[in-house]
């Protein structure tokens, strides 16, 4: 073949300019970010625009006061009310951290177990049953709970006030143990144990592997390896993990309202059976509530998102701020 008939390739030009299918699938995915954010706008705008009106009448009374009541005329007009969230938020911060405190551990070991000791089929399929109770309906959670545990958890709550007592939250002055906070942090616990369990499993699996391999060349075991390198290097994930289960624990609703008495009252004993959340509030009042009840209850799930959205801003902050690799 002759020199004349070799083909040649032009040199190929270098640029930073992307390709049309890179800026679609960039234009694609901005316009998906950004309508999440629209739409939690427009959730905020519309929540405070129906609750303005007794945002503006009760003031920072709505969060400090406890009393929920309304009063009408023959012809619908109100007469009296009283609206305040201190009790149900009181409520859904005891029941959330009880569910936080519960489930951590279980999550944490969890996931270690499923990363480092458990066989390749045991672990295929534990999360399978992981993933599927993270998609279990809450009515499920709610009716189990009020059926199948609470007799099972009302005597650990008993022994917890006999042996716990001195401790202020712990002790009771009325014997009522059913349809407490710690039940439906119990229940809560085991709904987002799945969450906890799955974020951490995912953050451990990504510890570094020439780190791993170096604990085991310096002879360390299983056990000392885990606290020396995948711990540290998975601690900002296991607490975003445990601030999104917190998330989740603060907005249910159906499970709570089944298996906790709502009371308007802040109760900070969690065996008394006597409570409420703000999401279990809404469920309550919102089938007979009158126009301008509604409102309050808008209201109330404005304050309920913003106290979500603090959560949430909180985890990241923690999540930056904690972020270490293993020695």
């Amino acid at each position: 073949m002759s020199t004349q008939e070799l083909q040649i390739p032009l040199p190929r030009e270098i640029t930073t300019e992307p390709r049309r299918s890179d800026k679609i699938f960039r234009g694609v995915v901005t316009i998906g970010g950004l309508s999440s954010l629209v739409l939690l706008g427009l959730i905020a705008l519309f929540l405070g625009y129906r609750g303005f009106e007794v945002l503006r009448q009760e003031g920072i009374g709505f969060i400090t006061h406890s009393d929920w009541s309304i009063s009408t005329d023959d012809a619908g007009n109100v007469i009296d009310s009283h609206f305040g969230l201190a009790a149900m938020l009181v409520g859904t911060i005891l029941c959330s951290l009880i569910a936080v405190v519960i489930a951590l551990p279980i999550s944490v070991f969890s996931a270690l177990f499923l990363n480092f000791y458990a066989p390749e089929w045991l672990k295929k399929f534990l999360i399978t049953v992981i993933d599927m109770m993270a998609a279990f309906p809450s009515i499920l959670f709610g009716i189990w709970g009020f059926l199948v545990l609470m007799p099972s958890i009302e005597y650990w709550a008993k022994l917890l006030h006999r042996y716990l007592g001195f401790i202020p939250i712990f002790d009771m002055q009325v014997p009522v143990f059913t349809r407490s906070p710690f039940v439906a942090g119990v229940v809560l616990s085991i709904m987002i144990i799945p969450i906890i369990t799955s974020v951490s499993r995912e953050i451990f699996s990504q510890a570094p592997l020439d780190r791993i391999q170096a604990a085991y060349a310096l002879g360390a075991t299983r056990w000392a390896m885990i606290k020396a390198v995948v711990i540290p290097h998975g601690r900002s994930g296991v607490i975003g993990g445990a601030m999104l289960g917190l998330g989740r624990a603060m907005g249910e609703t159906v499970a709570v309202f089944t298996v906790l008495n709502i009371v308007f009252q802040i109760n900070w004993e969690m065996l008394l059976g006597a409570g409420g959340n703000v999401a279990s509030l809404i469920i309550l009042k919102f089938g007979d509530a009158s126009p301008y009840e509604i409102k309050a209850l808008m209201a109330a799930g404005l304050v309920l998102f913003l106290l979500t959205l603090l959560v949430n801003g909180l985890a990241n902050l923690i999540v930056k701020t904690t972020g270490k690799s293993g020695r």
